[in-house]
């Protein structure tokens, strides 16, 4: 273990949360429930948010920007919507301070504001209500827009970024002539995000559709990626939802048709967020603290120098500057960790916390025989290598250590993965922890029961889970497909 974090066996959470502080991602703020993302923590996020971006202007997307706040009565116009998140909304009532005879700052009880503001907790409204104005023609459409955003939702019980009351995220809106075009999006965009999850994240996912207990309030279908942790919890990684013409009619968006009739627009919307980086780290690292996908590592290599005075030290920089010219023509992200302050066996554990890939260690003798000490932090082998053409044997090896991170999650999900064809054999699975596969009579109450009883929910329906006759687990009732079920983040 490194730097004191406890161990995945002693306390899982307590792991997880002293990785998110001990290797500097983020910390807890002044502001209750609200997170400090930190600049190692933001790099990796911005590495995250660099590849989706790209990932979704190749398919057409654009940026914009919407407001922050959000007037009340555009909450009331889709009945379900409002009902799923008017309990995490924060409200904004008065628009002035002032200060009272005892000199205190407090609210101006006369500067209320005539229609109370919602605080963004996801921009659908606000969205749709600028879209009657886009939108005309069926020569507007489709529109495929996209922001990257801060929203919040008033969470009671926060985790770093798991569940923080403010987050980060993207939040794609489109708006389509045929439901069929809406759908197409609605998938492709969970495609996206497993390609992104297993590409680039290294971490393997299932896709599916949600029931309709657990769909995001206003869709008609909401499909969702899922992730195994290292603790056998379920954590959704992505959702994309279609929202068929509710929020159109919501908002009485028409266009006319190439036929000439007047119809309601189709829609879809579609997120990602900050809960990203709690997957990224739950996924893969260990008690020595995080394990980084090279393709999302800010710093794929670190260089430690080893040497015993001053002179010693700048040989090594010249050496060193060799290497990271070659590494540049790679396009690998280095740091020469040169400081002075600190001894090599401090850097090490520090680099090892932060989950850098590759780590190098060169000294005088090194260069003397044109050698250096690689180290990989997926399996902690360290080896010996020629200095001569190391830009290559480095790339040939971020390489495999991002297929080698995705192959042991993988390995951990199939051998944690079950089936269950009894309540009884259920309950035992799920409080063992792991993914059950059971068949389910497709009921909100079975669902509801299944929940209070074991704090199990049914995470999709996956996409690939056969047709086979079955009986539901609980009720006996016949069932045709298994839903897969977990606890959950």
């Amino acid at each position: 273990m490194s730097k004191g974090i406890t161990s995945r066996q002693e306390d899982y959470s307590k792991w997880y949360n002293d990785i998110v502080v001990k290797a500097d991602l983020a910390e807890n703020s002044g502001v209750r429930g609200s997170m400090v993302i930190k600049p190692y923590g933001y790099a990796i996020w911005e590495k995250m948010k660099e590849q989706l971006d790209k990932m979704f202007k190749e398919t057409g997307h654009q940026n914009a920007y919407f407001p922050l706040f959000i007037p009340k009565s555009y909450f009331t116009k889709e009945a379900s919507h409002v009902d799923g998140f008017a309990k995490e909304c924060a409200v904004v009532t008065h628009y002035r301070l002032k200060t009272n005879q005892k000199g205190e700052i407090v609210v101006d009880e006369n500067a209320k504001l005539e229609e109370e503001l919602i605080v963004r907790p996801t921009s659908e409204t606000i969205i749709w209500s600028t879209y009657k104005k886009w939108i005309h023609s069926y020569r507007d459409l489709p529109i495929l827009i996209n922001q990257w955003a801060n929203v919040v939702r008033w969470e009671m019980r926060t985790r770093l970024f798991l569940r923080t009351s403010e987050f980060l995220w993207q939040e794609g809106h489109t708006a389509h002539a045929t439901a069929e075009e809406a759908i197409a999006e609605t998938k492709q965009m969970l495609d996206i995000y497993a390609e992104f999850a297993e590409k680039w994240m290294a971490m393997p996912v299932i896709k599916g559709s949600k029931s309709e207990s657990e769909r995001f309030a206003g869709a008609l279908d909401t499909l969702s990626i899922e992730a195994m942790m290292q603790d056998g919890k379920a954590l959704q990684a992505g959702t994309s939802h279609f929202l068929g013409q509710n929020f159109a009619k919501a908002f009485e968006v028409k266009f006319t048709s190439k036929e000439g009739n007047e119809e309601y627009v189709w829609a879809s919307s579609w997120g990602v967020s900050t809960r990203l980086m709690g997957a990224l780290i739950m996924a893969h690292s260990d008690d020595k603290g995080l394990v980084l996908p090279p393709k999302l590592a800010p710093i794929q290599v670190v260089i430690v120098p080893i040497y015993k005075n001053e002179d010693q030290l700048e040989t090594i920089r010249i050496k060193v500057k060799e290497i990271t010219e070659k590494l540049k023509t790679k396009d690998i992200s280095f740091k020469f960790d040169d400081r002075t302050t600190q001894r090599p066996g401090f850097k090490f554990a520090e680099w090892e916390l932060k989950g850098v890939p590759i780590r190098l260690a060169i000294g005088p003798r090194d260069i003397e025989n044109g050698t250096i000490e690689l180290a990989r932090r997926d399996t902690s082998e360290k080896k010996i290598y020629n200095i001569e053409g190391i830009e290559n044997i480095i790339k040939d090896l971020l390489h495999e250590i991002q297929d080698n991170i995705f192959k042991k999650a993988l390995k951990f999900r199939k051998e944690n993965t079950f089936k269950a064809d009894t309540y009884d054999e259920f309950k035992k699975i799920i409080e063992k922890g792991g993914f059950v596969l059971a068949h389910w009579d497709g009921t909100a109450e079975t669902e509801e029961k299944i929940q209070q009883e074991t704090k199990a929910t049914i995470r999709n329906i996956p996409f690939d889970s056969p047709e086979e006759e079955g009986k539901c687990i609980v009720t006996g009732k016949p069932s045709k497909r298994r839903a897969l079920f977990a606890k959950a983040y």
